[in-house]
């Protein structure tokens, strides 16, 4: 895999260095911009469009942060693109006009985000658009069977796993104990083939993550919103993954 050091280097923008008060919105291209000049890595989220494209976007639906309504995977990539980011002149990137946006001068942190249904169609597109890009560049997830499909068409690629010690109430429907403890646990090396780790900032005292970090598996620590916070955060992680202040970096 090479030199992984780059991963837990400089602390990493969630979802780019955005501030709705200054009409940078989460995952656009001004909040990618604005951290690519900070010199801040960017995690940033996609989500498959109706036409299988990866587009950056952290939601399933389009309330939140749109005038449109409904799943993002109902629209095409093209209408997906007309839509304003939360009144600003920014739209919904595809990957690769953020990637574009980017050139490579911070590293890019790419969620592959999943509904847990088998369907990894997604990390196949992810793949296949990251292909020949010159920076440095990660694929991650909370799914370790996106991940899987990341290792088998594209082994050189880093790959994290994004993981918490509970995966229980309204934000994992249909989730079984026993997966849950094999997520927090992160059971599936073999198989997904994760590189580093990124958990969650409330959870490094779990006894897999602190086991992991013993055995030399870069960690970072997500998500941290406070100075004192990434104070404590860095006590049980490598780095940390950052909103809402600016760290030094």
């Amino acid at each position: 895999m090479g030199d992984l050091s780059w991963i837990t280097a400089r602390p990493v923008a969630h979802r780019g260095l955005h501030d709705a008060a200054r009409g940078l919105i989460e995952n656009a291209l001004s909040a990618a911009e604005a951290a690519a000049v900070a010199g801040y890595p960017i995690e940033l989220d996609i989500q498959i469009s109706a036409d299988g494209e990866a587009m950056v976007f952290h939601d399933f639906t389009l309330d939140r942060l749109t005038a449109a309504k409904g799943a993002i995977s109902a629209l095409s990539a093209a209408e997906l693109g007309r839509i304003p980011l939360a009144g600003t002149a920014d739209t919904i990137p595809t990957l690769a006009a953020f990637l574009a946006r980017v050139g490579g001068r911070v590293p890019l942190f790419i969620e592959i985000k999943s509904a847990f249904s088998g369907d990894t169609r997604l990390a196949r597109r992810a793949v296949d658009a990251i292909a020949g890009y010159g920076g440095e560049v990660a694929l991650i997830s909370f799914d370790p069977d996106m991940l899987a499909e990341a290792k088998a068409r594209a082994p050189h690629i880093p790959r994290g796993i994004i993981a918490q010690a509970r995966y229980d109430g309204a934000h994992w429907p249909g989730m079984t104990p026993e997966r849950g403890r094999m997520l927090a646990d992160m059971d599936h090396r073999a198989a997904s083939g994760y590189d580093f780790i990124s958990y969650r900032f409330a959870d490094l005292t779990h006894p897999a993550l602190v086991a992991a970090r013993a055995q030399g598996l870069p960690v970072t620590a997500w998500t941290v919103r406070s100075p004192a916070d990434a104070a404590r955060a860095l006590a049980g992680a490598d780095q940390i993954v950052f909103e809402g202040f600016t760290p030094q970096a």
